[in-house]
């Protein structure tokens, strides 16, 4: 086989995984022509055939070098080339899998991956592959992931600014849905986008629905009931850390579940009912009934009739205002409520007024209103979010505070999470119709910092979700700011181009095929093209996402600088951008020039 064309060298040394290959002196000019194509020897990141009788090892080129033996007059002798080769898969037959079963012996040959050998490794078209992209080394061979091990054992797509990362995952979320043609080809696909910036409906508006705090054309309202969040988190929002208000907002919270229960006929046992209880319940009523309590002033020393001078309406946001204490017989009033809440209700209620909470204090048809009645309930939520008749549903959340970004994203992962949990056995449940979380800029709210509820759920559903159907997929231009626990669930690695020098430690740290050399690479990698390693991809691979049609890019793209600077002056009027601040609105109409 020495003699055979594609012959590279012989293995000089075996450690573990790794080899070191001699490469033979006819390959010395670096290039090799078969069958009229030109091979360049020695890439880093290119293939290595290994012979072992009826099987084939193969592995990847992580390291080139040059070595000069010189004889005892210091007179050159001779040169050595030498390539190292990280191990990852071997083929038996016309089959082939990653792992090996054996390892080489010393001198075994070598020999160059052709592009019969490479459309064995990657021409797999067994059901469950998703295509979706090219091989860098070869426009001619198509890249696939293995769909269940994506989702099941979750993923992540990194990369710095300006690297591609958008227009590769809407990219690979068409590739996963379509196909890549307008035909859907998984209609009962369920992906969530938690789109951060409002860049992904231009993307993938055909293929999705887009749910927005500020809706253009064609989008839904975006609610998240108050009624669905954690309480703590809840009450640590509207009244701020108090164990005292905590205690008894908890106490009124479940009597008006328990309330809303009994009005709505619901079957349910009131004994069980807690505070996590996913029920409705009236936010104003609440606030009412703490302050009654906090301020009450009575009648008489029994205590059964309060000294109003007006009883207020909850519904208006009314306190209820009490006469002073009065210790004469003829205008008696007893003093009650100890008035320590306060601060903490005055709190609540200009939360109550802040109209950019209305999404989420004031949420549409899922809002109790005065009677304690809902025209929609949590069952339609979840449909909403999950059950529509599109594949793709894009959760909006650039209108939405950023400084509430955690505690609300989180509330979305906890009542998906927990649908998942309690219907795992039910033909609607996410065990027989799995969900995939695709969370953009997950460095945002998944920071070692960071401790709120968003991360918790997504640390949860990384050890869990496998069990219940939910799988995750992270994408993130600063993996080193990422939790490292969290990163160390996601199964495959989608590597774009990476410059900073601790995102790249991050992402060699976190790649489990032995190929941390090759991560040397990231800073140079072309835009839309990665490195891809993990459960779901039969070997590590360097690779170019699928380029989308015209018209179907995200909203992302960089300002066009020295175009726009060299246009000719104009005066502009910033009204209208005001208007949009102040309305909380970047979509508001354009007017007419």
């Amino acid at each position: 086989m020495i003699n055979k064309p594609t012959y590279l060298g012989k293995v000089v040394s075996v450690s573990g995984s790794s080899l070191l290959i001699q490469l033979t002196p006819q390959v010395r000019s670096g290039l090799l022509i078969i069958e009229g194509r030109t091979h360049r020897i020695g890439q880093v990141g290119s293939f290595v055939r290994i012979p072992q009788g009826y099987n084939h090892l193969y592995g990847v080129i992580s390291e080139t070098s040059e070595s000069i033996i010189t004889g005892a007059n210091d007179v050159d002798v001779s040169e050595r080339r030498n390539i190292k080769v990280e191990l990852v898969g071997e083929s038996i037959g016309d089959e082939f899998e990653r792992g090996i079963g054996q390892f080489p012996s010393i001198n075994d040959e070598a020999h160059l991956v052709t592009e019969d050998d490479l459309k064995k490794i990657y021409g797999n078209n067994d059901e469950g592959q998703i295509v979706f992209g090219k091989l860098s080394s070869s426009d001619s061979i198509n890249v696939s992931v293995d769909l269940d091990s994506l989702v099941n054992k979750h993923s992540a797509l990194l990369g710095s600014t300006g690297s591609g990362k958008s227009t590769s995952v809407s990219s690979l979320l068409r590739s996963i849905v379509t196909g890549y043609d307008d035909v859907i080809t998984k209609p009962s696909a369920r992906i969530v986008l938690f789109d951060i910036h409002g860049e992904y409906a231009a993307a993938l508006g055909d293929i999705s629905t887009v749910y927005s705090v500020s809706p253009r054309d064609g989008e839904e309202n975006l609610f998240i009931p108050y009624w669905c969040v954690s309480p703590e988190s809840l009450i640590d929002f509207l009244c701020g850390p108090n164990e005292n208000v905590k205690n008894k907002f908890m106490d009124c919270l479940v009597e008006e579940k328990k309330e809303f229960v009994r009005k709505n006929k619901i079957d349910l046992d009131e004994d069980k009912i807690t505070p996590y209880t996913p029920l409705p319940f009236r936010l104003n009523k609440i606030w009412y009934d703490l302050n009654h309590e906090d301020n009450v002033n009575w009648k008489e020393k029994e205590k059964t009739n309060p000294s109003y001078i007006s009883e207020g309406d909850f519904s208006k946001l009314e306190a209820p205002k009490f006469r002073p204490p009065n210790t004469t017989v003829a205008n008696l009033v007893v003093k009650g409520g100890p008035q320590n809440m306060k601060k903490q209700l005055d709190l609540m209620r200009s939360r109550l007024l802040d109209r950019q909470f209305s999404f989420f204090l004031f949420p549409g048809k899922w809002g109790p209103d005065h009677k304690n009645k809902v025209k929609a309930d949590l069952p339609q939520l979840i449909k909403q979010w999950v059950g529509n008749q599109k594949p793709i549903t894009i959760l909006d959340l650039s209108g939405m505070p950023s400084s509430r970004l955690d505690l609300l994203l989180g509330s979305v992962l906890d009542i998906l999470f927990e649908s998942a949990i309690w219907g795992r056995n039910l033909s609607e449940g996410m065990k027989e119709r799995p969900l995939l979380l695709v969370m953009e800029e997950a460095h945002r709210y998944l920071s070692n910092d960071n401790n709120g509820l968003s991360k918790d759920m997504v640390r949860r559903i990384a050890k869990e979700g496998r069990k219940f159907g939910v799988g995750t997929m992270l994408v993130s231009q600063r993996p080193s700011e990422i939790d490292e626990t969290i990163l160390s669930q996601c199964g495959t690695l989608f590597a774009l181009r990476i410059n900073n020098a601790t995102d790249r430690a991050r992402v060699k740290s976190a790649m489990s095929d032995g190929l941390s050399g090759i991560v040397d690479s990231l800073p140079i990698l072309r835009t839309g093209e990665a490195i891809v390693t993990g459960e779901a991809v039969r070997l590590p691979m360097r690779c170019r996402f699928k380029i989308p049609r015209e018209g179907r890019f995200p909203d992302s793209s960089d300002p066009k600088v020295s175009e726009r600077w060299a246009q000719p002056y104009e005066e502009l009027d910033y009204t209208k951008l005001v208007d949009s601040w102040r309305q909380q609105n970047a979509y508001l109409p354009k007017e007419d020039k």
